[in-house]
């Protein structure tokens, strides 16, 4: 078995899941390694494996999985290495695929924490691995994106969640305004590979490249040294498994379309919006009998709902409406973990310099509120910014961890001898100190902003400016 992998590695390391742009400053291209030394393909021309493996094609590919980094996968080999890897092996590598000799290597299974206090599995694939996924993606990809439904929005390009939100409130102002919240258990890891390939066969009708799919759907998993076979499921975490999802699932759009229902979808997330809660238990009935027996998936019944659009959350947003309007507000579940967040980032024996924290705070603030900029939530930011400001004030006190230290600063923030000497010797806790009128007083707002700290509602007013 040891020895099995062993080859595997050495036959298979094109793997990694990325997007950049065309050019790459200072990555070294593979274009002249495979025009003056690629010479491994077959005198068939057009057909749709020529087209993955042309050498403009892996090129863009290994580009991609040059700037986008990442972790390597079993066989440690990282993105800086991929380079020498071709120079080396770009031969036996192509001829091996061509010859439909080549197998992938299994991915290397990861966790993430999810908002729930539950993971999410990632599967990461081999560097080597990750560039041919994206070769096969990126000729693929264009295939199907004339036949996706105009109410996908996840993985696709020129498309965003945002778009998904605009879509829900504008039906929802037309009188759409019972949802059936689908969701889709554990769908990355239940996907059947017998219907997907069944999928895509009517439109890729190069049978090599389908079984070339299929190989990497069977890789495998290792995980903590034991491999494990994968007899159902697209992991999360390399090139292919976003656009698989969206060919699976555009059988379920297709399907809601047809049937003439409302509906946005951004990968598994999906809500289907209609006029009466009558019509949406109806439908979600219909729906589930569709997503069970024809695409073979699981719907989780304990998370699928019916209600009105302000009783759902989707993306991570919910919906109020007003006066016929419909408004976008952060889910309560969202600032949660917001929070949480937060509170990590300001914790007290993370040992981060200020400047560190600094920067740490504000690439979250920019990320989160770029994100969701559609809420209305001036109040809620301005909670927060307190809450926020509190916490700050907390770290910087504990810093100052000597009496005397303490005394000198306050004095030099204009606390008087007497008063900074009383307030230096407390022995009240960090987090009842923060929210005293002493602190509140020299360590103010705008020295906090002053000295390169980012609050939430005055980045959120700016991009909304």
């Amino acid at each position: 078995m040891r020895g099995e992998q062993q080859k595997i590695s050495e036959d298979s390391s094109l793997r990694n899941d990325r997007s950049a742009t065309e050019s790459y400053s200072g990555v070294p291209t593979l274009v002249r390694i495979t025009e003056n030394n690629f010479t491994g393909k077959t005198e068939e021309k057009g057909t749709l494996l020529e087209k993955i493996l042309d050498p403009m094609n892996l090129n863009l590919a290994y580009k991609r999985v040059k700037k986008n980094k990442g972790k390597g996968g079993i066989d440690k080999m990282e993105v800086e290495s991929l380079y020498d890897y071709f120079v080396e092996h770009k031969e036996y590598l192509l001829r091996s695929i061509l010859n439909g000799k080549y197998r992938p290597n299994p991915v290397r299974r990861v966790y993430i924490p999810k908002e729930n206090g539950q993971q999410r599995s990632l599967g990461i694939p081999t560097v080597v691995d990750r560039v041919i996924q994206q070769a096969i993606h990126q000729v693929i990809s264009p295939l199907y994106e004339e036949d996706f439904h105009e109410n996908s929005y996840g993985f696709r390009p020129n498309r965003n969640a945002h778009q998904a939100l605009k879509h829900c409130m504008s039906k929802a102002e037309q009188g759409y305004k019972y949802v059936v919240d689908i969701d889709l258990e554990k769908f990355f890891d239940t996907v059947n590979h017998s219907k997907l390939i069944e999928v895509l066969s009517r439109k890729v009708k190069d049978g090599r490249v389908l079984s070339l799919i299929h190989k990497y759907l069977n890789a495998g998993v290792v995980e903590s040294g034991l491999f494990q076979r994968t007899a159902e499921g697209v992991p999360q975490g390399g090139p292919l498994s976003p656009l698989l999802s969206n060919i699976l699932l555009n059988e379920l759009d297709q399907e809601l379309s047809h049937r003439g229902h409302e509906f946005a979808r951004y990968a598994d997330d999906l809500i289907i919006m209609c006029r009466s809660k009558r019509s949406a238990d109806r439908v979600l009935k219909s729906i589930t009998n569709f997503i069970e027996k024809t695409l073979y998936l699981r719907v989780n019944k304990e998370k699928t709902q019916v209600g009105h659009i302000k009783e759902v959350k989707f993306l991570g947003y919910g919906f109020y409406m007003n006066q016929e309007k419909c408004r976008a507000r952060v889910h309560p579940k969202s600032v949660r973990e917001m929070k949480n967040r937060l509170r990590a980032l300001t914790s007290r024996s993370n040992g981060w310099s200020n400047e560190l924290r600094k920067l740490k705070l504000k690439l979250f603030i920019q990320g989160w509120v770029n994100y969701f900029k559609l809420a209305d939530m001036k109040k809620l930011l301005k909670g927060i910014d307190e809450w926020l400001r509190r916490r700050i004030r907390m770290v910087i006190w504990k810093q100052w961890k000597r009496v005397r230290t303490r005394i000198r600063n306050l004095t030099k923030l204009g606390i008087g001898k007497d008063k900074a000497y009383q307030f230096g010797n407390t022995r009240k806790g960090y987090w009842r100190i923060a929210n005293s009128p002493i602190l509140s007083q020299t360590i103010t707002n705008k020295r906090l902003k002053s000295s390169g700290y980012t609050f939430l509602l005055d980045y959120y007013l700016s991009v909304k400016a």
